[in-house]
C-alpha cells in the first residue's frame, strides 16, 4: 500500500479521571523521527508510545502530543488525615496559651503538609486508556497516509506510462535514424571522390551505429517501468526502493540524450528527464 508521509489525525476520548487527547502530524523525512510531548502522568508509557507508532511508520518526522485534562469532581471526595490535624490543634492551643495574641486560622492548619489528603490517580487505568486512543489515533493517521497515497500512486503510474510511450517511440523511429546516418555517411564518401574499400566502409559504417546503439538503454527503461509498476502494488512501505529506481531511470536518460544523433530522440531524452524529475519529486512524499 502507497502511503503519503504527510498526514494529521487527532481523537479524544473519556478516560480515568479526566479527558485524553492525542494529535499525531507528520511530514517528509529520510528516515523515521517521533518527538513525543506527553503530560507528566503519562511520562512512564514513553517507550510503549513509542514502540507503537514505530510498528505502524516507518519512514517521516513524526510529532504526537497528549493532552491530560483533569475533569472537576472525577476524584474521591477531600480526605482529612486526622490524627495530624489534631496534633496540630493542641499545638495551636498550647502556643494560643502562652501567647495570647497569637491566633490561628483553620484555614492555615489545612496548609500544613499531609493534612489534606487527595486519592492517587489510577495510573494504570490512565495509562492503559492513553494507549487505546494512541492506537485510534494511529489507526485514524494510517488512513490519511494511505488516502494521500493513493493519490500519489495514480499521478506515479500517469508518468509511467509517460516513459513507457516515449521509449516506444524511440523504438519505432531507431531503423529510419540508422537508415540516415548510414545515407549520411555513404553521401560524405561519395563526397570526397577517393576510392575506398568496401571493407572499411562497412566497419565505419558499423563503428557509427555502434557509438548511437541504444536498443540497451531502451530496454532498460523497459525494464524500469515494469519494476516501478511492481513496487508500486507491494503492500509495504516502498519510498526507498523506490527513490533509488528514479536514480536507474535518470541514469538511462542521460545516456539516451548523450547518445542522440536525431532532433526527435535528443526531444524525447528531455522529455523523459522532466518525467523522471516529476517521478522523483512525488517519491519524495512516499513513506
Amino acid at each position: 500500500m502507497i502511503r503519503s508521509m504527510t498526514a494529521f489525525a487527532a481523537c479524544e476520548r473519556a478516560a480515568t479521571g479526566g479527558q485524553l487527547a492525542c494529535e499525531l502530524r507528520s511530514v517528509n523525512h529520510r528516515f523515521h523521527e517521533l518527538a513525543v510531548r506527553a503530560p507528566e502522568e503519562l511520562r512512564a508509557i514513553e517507550p510503549a508510545l513509542r514502540e507503537r507508532v514505530a510498528q505502524k511508520v516507518s519512514r517521516g518526522k513524526v510529532d504526537m502530543v497528549l493532552r491530560f485534562r483533569p475533569v472537576a469532581g472525577s476524584r474521591a471526595e477531600l480526605k482529612l488525615n486526622q490524627a495530624l490535624l489534631d496534633q496540630l490543634a493542641e499545638a495551636a492551643q498550647g502556643a494560643q496559651t502562652r501567647f495570647p495574641g497569637l491566633r490561628t486560622e483553620f484555614t492555615e492548619l489545612l496548609r500544613y503538609p499531609g493534612v489534606v489528603e487527595e486519592e492517587a490517580l489510577d495510573q494504570a487505568g490512565l495509562q492503559a486508556d492513553a494507549l487505546a486512543l494512541l492506537d485510534e489515533t494511529l489507526a485514524e493517521f494510517v488512513a490519511a497516509r494511505e488516502r494521500e497515497g493513493a493519490k500519489l500512486a495514480a499521478v506515479m503510474r500517469e508518468r509511467i506510462d509517460g516513459i513507457e510511450r516515449i521509449t516506444g517511440q524511440v523504438r519505432d523511429w531507431l531503423p529510419e535514424i540508422r537508415a540516415a546516418l548510414r545515407a549520411k555517411l555513404d553521401g560524405r564518401l561519395a563526397d570526397l571522390k577517393l576510392p575506398l574499400d568496401p571493407g572499411r566502409l562497412e566497419q565505419e559504417v558499423v563503428l557509427n551505429l555502434q557509438k548511437i546503439d541504444v536498443d540497451e538503454e531502451l530496454d532498460r527503461l523497459a525494464s524500469h517501468v515494469a519494476e516501478a509498476r511492481r513496487v508500486l502494488g507491494l503492500p509495504e512501505a516502498v519510498g526507498r526502493r523506490l527513490d533509488f529506481l528514479m536514480q536507474e531511470f535518470n541514469r538511462e536518460a542521460n545516456t539516451l540524450g548523450s547518445k542522440s544523433v536525431d532532433s526527435r530522440t535528443t526531444q524525447a531524452a528531455v522529455e523523459l528527464k522532466v518525467l523522471i524529475e516529476q517521478l522523483r519529486e512525488q517519491v519524495q512524499n512516499l513513506e
